[in-house]
């Protein structure tokens, strides 16, 4: 786990090494901002906010990434495809 800090407000990171890439996520107090890895039907089924960024490597390529899917739950949250993971991840802490 690293901690990740964005304007003041700390934030977990996970990076899970696999054979060919990484696993990688976000956390924020009400939900998480995550790879290509990560499954929207079954974020949707446990009404869990997540926004997903794909084609990452690290955090930082995670909050510069622009959203590409987003769970039922973080779009009434405000979250929307297209804007930043950094915009994103804000709106869950």
């Amino acid at each position: 786990m690293e901690k990740i800090i964005i304007d003041g407000i700390a934030l977990d990171g996970f990076k899970i090494p696999t054979e060919n890439a990484n696993i990688i996520l976000i956390k924020a107090a009400h939900g998480f901002l995550g790879c290509g890895y990560f499954n929207m039907a079954t974020a949707d089924r446990l009404q869990e906010h997540v926004a997903i960024v794909t084609g990452v490597k690290t955090f930082d390529d995670m909050l510069e990434a622009k959203v590409v899917a987003v769970s039922a739950a973080a779009e009434t949250i405000g979250i929307k495809k297209g804007m930043s993971g950094r915009d994103a991840i804000l709106k869950m802490t």
